[in-house]
């Protein structure tokens, strides 16, 4: 592949081309900020799997009542990475609403309160549990602990304006075929390094396109609810959570089977009949969205060098927890290129050679 290039007066240095535009790109983009680190973000404007989620922060997997992989490293991680963020875009994006599990049966509900007595669990599953007039619980409802969301809106709203006001974004799709890998230019740019972000968007990547990812199609509906929630966020099968004074989120779906391009009425109705299975009064939806995440059969994300190319890296398949792994990772990935430091074997690109 060749660059357009030819003139040396044109080429502008950076240290970092990244591409793409959701949580793992923009987690990274903070850690070069940080770091003071040249760098430009090309984004394609597409609505992504990261800019409908839910912005959930779970340290559990709730089906089991079993603590997610790393879970206080990381929760610790994102509250230090939101302090610093909110520096330069002047808020802090962490909601403090914790997650209210409605319960399905008596015999989950003694699971969860044995398992709130184990010493790795007691800081994430409260003891005590509750009944909300608000929704149908006949079983009550356990509140996770540490748990809370992300006002994902404005996080990605703010963000980019940041990246917008000081020249690191250009909102253009990425053209593979303008990249000279030889000489590190792309159109008038001279790099050190390019972080390939791009979600499920990675299948058109040249570079990357062979790692294993298996593209999850989620759905997730916006409501307005004829009663309401009093600013609390409810786990059933799906979330259910305030947006804003008069709209609700709930979703989303897992689809690995019907991944047309376009809304699958099966995953309508599911959201809808389980909605209506704890939520009893009346309710109108606004909207139905649907995108594609990228996961991994190990559930893990995968980070790593391009086995020729070693000034390309990839750092994708960060699944459900985009938040919590891109956040995470992102510190990871960079002391990898800077400081020569070993990625965990659980998330190396090199487990799958």
């Amino acid at each position: 592949m060749t660059s357009q290039i030819n003139s040396p007066d044109q080429i502008k240095n950076v240290d970092y081309i990244i591409v793409g535009d959701g949580y793992g790109a923009l987690f990274f983009a903070h850690q070069l900020i940080k770091n003071n680190k040249t760098f430009i973000l090309f984004s394609g404007g597409v609505k992504s799997a990261s800019h409908i989620s839910a912005g959930i922060i779970n340290p559990l997997v709730l089906k089991r009542f079993t603590r997610f992989w790393l879970a206080q490293e990381q929760l610790d991680a994102l509250q230090k990475t939101l302090q610093e963020i909110s520096i330069y875009t002047g808020k802090n994006y962490w909601i403090n609403e914790p997650i209210h599990r409605i319960l399905h049966e008596e015999t989950e509900r003694e699971v969860w309160a044995k398992k709130s007595m184990r010493a790795d669990l007691e800081s994430f599953l409260h003891a005590d549990f509750e009944s909300l007039e608000m929704v149908k619980n006949p079983f009550q409802t356990g509140e996770v602990m540490q748990s809370g969301r992300l006002n994902v809106e404005d996080f990605f709203k703010d963000f980019f304006l940041y990246l917008l006001e000081n020249n690191h974004l250009i909102e253009e799709f990425f053209k593979y075929e303008e990249l000279d890998v030889e000489r590190n230019i792309y159109q008038k740019f001279k790099f050190k390094n390019i972080v390939f972000a791009e979600g499920m968007a990675v299948k058109n990547n040249p570079f990357f396109n062979n790692i294993p990812l298996i593209p999850n199609k989620g759905h997730q509906l916006n409501l307005k609810l004829s009663r309401s929630l009093e600013n609390k966020t409810f786990k059933k099968k799906y979330f259910l959570f305030p947006m804003s004074e008069d709209q609700y989120y709930y979703g989303g779906t897992h689809d690995r089977d019907h991944l047309e391009n376009e809304i699958n009425e099966n995953s309508v109705e599911d959201l809808k009949s389980s909605l209506e299975d704890f939520y009893e009064h009346q309710y109108e939806i606004t909207d139905v969205n649907f995108a594609f995440r990228p996961t991994v059969a190990d559930r893990r994300p995968i980070i790593g060098r391009h086995e020729k190319h070693e000034d390309l890296y990839v750092f994708n398949g960060l699944g459900a927890r985009g938040i919590l792994n891109g956040n995470f990772f992102a510190k990871d990935l960079f002391d990898f290129i800077e400081k020569d430091k070993p990625l965990l074997e659980e998330i190396d690109l090199k487990r799958f050679k």
